[in-house]
């Protein structure tokens, strides 16, 4: 964010403070509202559409009336329960699911980036999603998949402790003398994944039979999932996504290196160790019901920069709204590829789509990669 240093420097020539306490509202470019507006738009238009593709043939005349029902149960009252079932429970539910998993891992990676001052930074780098994919792989390998708890199966709970398990061990090794370092915690990461994903290896040549069902998950699916799901997700991103708010300034000054922000009144380790728990967090929770969807915290942090600037007020509600519109049409392609009601998951169509732009990122726009 080589952009975002000199707004915030060059605020210091006068000797004014780097963000002035006025209202919130007014530092809001017209340009940033526009954006949040447009991916508004298109993501209610994407939802409905997709809410009406799938291999049961529905009428869009019919999707919109059992959405009113949700409003009006009377607006439906003579359609037939199972297109009600299939429409509400299986593919808004989905289309929710889509969003608030894209929103959750697009959101940490911005915070990832920030925090870490990498533009290769995304929500995997501190090894959360090797930890929730040896969770999970351990609960298939131990027949945990059956076992439901409050409605919902073993696996997204299994996913999710080994998530937390993963993000602790790296809090342990990426810790000198007290203080965590940006540097030494991406090596911690590293070395904590190349760690677990041996792990995994391990898990799939134990029981051969189970091979199909990590690999899958490990590609990562929102197939079979429900409102108890959405429900599991929702609560991280809205309390990580707060926390996250909050800091907001903290980040922009964050961008100026250790020293400055602490001359300019953050508390950096302490900032730090809360950005990274409350994004890894909320990682854990949308890769442990989604599995390994890769290149959404990587690439849509970027884009987004690159249409209204690096200012984390202004970037981190476009990112989310933009990761969430990416995995719902990433979705809806892996479910409508192939004939006869096959997938393909939902992380091999991110990569299809998410690598080549980064390479033509990487490419042609360098100067957007200098965090």
């Amino acid at each position: 964010m080589a952009g975002g240093r000199g707004n915030i420097e060059s605020e210091h020539v006068d000797g004014r403070s780097p963000l002035p306490h006025s209202s919130p509202v007014s530092r809001i470019p017209s340009r940033a509202v526009l954006c949040w507006g447009s991916l508004l738009l298109t993501i209610v238009l994407a939802a409905f559409l997709t809410s009406g593709i799938g291999s049961f043939e529905t009428p869009y005349k019919t999707v919109w009336r059992l959405l009113l029902s949700l409003l009006s149960p009377a607006a439906a009252a003579d359609i037939d329960d199972t297109v009600r079932y299939i429409v509400i429970h299986v593919r808004v539910a989905r289309v929710c699911l889509a969003l608030t998993v894209g929103a959750a891992l697009a959101l940490a990676g911005a915070v990832y980036q920030g925090v870490l001052l990498n533009p290769l930074a995304d929500p995997f780098t501190l090894g959360v999603s090797t930890g929730a994919a040896f969770g999970a792989s351990l609960a298939i390998l131990l027949g945990w998949g059956g076992i439901h708890f409050l409605g919902i199966s073993a696996l997204p709970v299994a996913a999710f402790a080994g998530a937390v398990g993963a993000l602790y061990l790296v809090y342990l090794l990426g810790r000198m003398d007290g203080r965590i370092h940006a540097t030494t915690l991406v090596l911690a990461g590293i070395i904590v994944s190349t760690f677990l994903s041996a792990w995994i290896s391990l898990l799939k040549s134990l029981n051969e039979d189970s091979v199909s069902t990590i690999v899958f998950w490990i590609m990562g699916s929102l197939s079979g999932k429900s409102w108890s799901h959405v429900m599991l997700v929702i609560p991280y991103l809205l309390a990580g996504g707060l926390i996250i708010a909050c800091f907001s300034r903290e980040l922009d000054l964050l961008s100026l290196g250790d020293v400055q922000a602490q001359q300019l009144g953050v508390d950096v380790q302490r900032v730090r160790f809360r950005l990274l728990l409350a994004a890894s967090l909320v990682t854990a929770a949308a890769v442990a019901v989604s599995g390994i969807i890769g290149f959404v915290g990587l690439v849509v942090p970027h884009l987004v920069r690159l249409s209204i600037g690096p200012g984390h007020r202004r970037l981190l509600p476009a990112v989310a709204l933009l990761g969430g519109l990416l995995v719902l049409v990433s979705d809806t392609l892996a479910r409508s590829l192939l004939p006869g009601g096959q997938e393909v998951p939902v992380g091999v169509v991110t990569a299809i789509l998410g690598g080549p732009f980064f390479c033509y990122l990487l490419l042609h726009r360098k100067k957007y990669l200098q965090l």
